[in-house]
């Protein structure tokens, strides 16, 4: 073994050259057969006269799976489609449970269909949660963004007749209802830059109809759908203003504390009779949580106080949530929207939810989760 345990030039020249040749071959037997050519004059398979020169011979399993480590999942999904032998091996579970683990702190977003059990995130490579065997070549295929996206754009038609009809049926713009811990805590102001962008265009503006200096309603335009915020904050925007100065926690006006669930240290909120009567008019919900990891947050009295805005007495279950997952900055660290979700335990709401980053300072991630809670709600109406 080579300094710094890299393997020496002719040692490496003969595993590359067993990897391009293995490779060539499994090309030119699937490529021969696919034309009809791929067999020899007596009837036998021509890579099983090779033997021991094909690729599987050659390397060990364990080498295989390390090199398929380098594939991203969509490579390696058009690999397990080119024979039966790939095909069963890219359904390792070792292998894609490595994906998983590796994945998953990088997407950008995850929602109620797709989020995988903490037990499965938690474990290690080696482990199978809670003893059970599970199938994480799935797992992962149901939960990545980036192939949530490919499975809905198989079904191109759905989204124009759901839009179609969507505008024949709703009745002016859609309400939203906006709050949460990401709007006053963050060092760049997530309602600020929004009514500056030039990509969602504030369209007009009700800071008349405040609720105890806590609200404001804005309407606001993405490309061609118009729809309203109403943005509630915890307390006036002097008390915030002060409370940063001064690096203390204001106290919340918008919720009623209720004292502690009985038999469980969780607290309980009820709600002011204003922003009762908010949550009994908006078509859904958009919650700004604070995903800075640097910071300390309190996750317990944030469901408690989600759980009390979702009363069931105020309004529809049906109604969608949105979560954006705040940092102030791109370079900023984050928790992962998968955790955000657990943390918020957000599959304890009877409704249809969705995480999704977004960065204050850029507003990058915010059109994606518009676009999702417009078309949750164009579904339901």
């Amino acid at each position: 073994m080579a300094e710094g345990g890299a393997l020496p030039a002719l040692e490496w020249s003969r595993f590359e050259s067993a990897i391009i040749n293995g490779f060539r071959q499994l090309r030119d037997r699937y490529l021969h057969r696919v034309r009809g050519e791929g067999t020899l004059e007596d009837g036998s398979d021509s890579l099983e006269q090779g033997g021991s020169d094909s690729l599987r011979d050659m390397l060990p399993v364990d080498m295989q799976l390390y090199i398929l480590t380098f594939l991203t999942p969509e490579d390696l999904c058009k690999l397990g489609m080119t024979n039966k032998y790939w095909h069963s091996f890219v359904q390792d579970r070792l292998l894609w449970k490595y994906f998983l683990l590796r994945d998953h702190p990088t997407w950008s977003s995850i929602d109620c269909h797709s989020l995988p059990d903490l037990d499965v995130l938690n474990s290690c490579l080696c482990e199978s949660p809670n003893g059970k065997e599970c199938n994480y070549m799935s797992i992962y295929l149901r939960s990545c963004p980036k192939t949530r996206r490919s499975m809905r754009s198989r079904n191109p038609i759905y989204g124009a007749v759901t839009s179609f009809l969507q505008s024949l049926v709703m009745q002016g713009e859609p309400r939203f209802a906006m709050f949460g811990p990401g709007l006053e805590q963050l060092d760049d102001s997530l309602v600020t830059r929004m009514m500056n962008s030039p990509d969602l265009r504030p369209v007009v503006s009700i800071v008349q109809r405040q609720i105890d200096g806590v609200g404001s309603g804005v309407t606001f335009q993405l490309k061609e759908d118009k729809f309203n915020i109403l943005t509630l904050y915890s307390t006036t925007r002097s008390e915030r203003d002060r409370a940063r100065a001064e690096q203390n926690a204001s106290v919340n006006k918008m919720f009623i504390s209720e004292g502690m669930e009985h038999g469980e240290l969780k607290p309980v909120y009820s709600l002011i009779p204003q922003v009762k009567e908010v949550c009994k008019v908006v078509d859904g919900f958009i919650y700004v949580a604070n995903a800075e990891s640097h910071k300390r947050h309190n996750r317990g009295e944030e469901v408690a106080q989600i759980q009390a805005m979702m009363d069931p007495l105020l309004g529809a279950q049906r109604r969608p949530m949105l979560v954006l997952s705040c940092v102030t900055n791109p370079e900023d660290k984050r928790i992962p929207c998968v955790y955000i979700a657990h943390e918020l335990c957000l599959n304890n709401l009877n409704r249809q939810w969705m995480v999704q980053n977004t960065v204050a300072s850029t507003l990058s991630g915010l059109s994606e989760g518009v676009a999702w809670i417009l078309a949750e709600v164009g579904k339901k109406m």
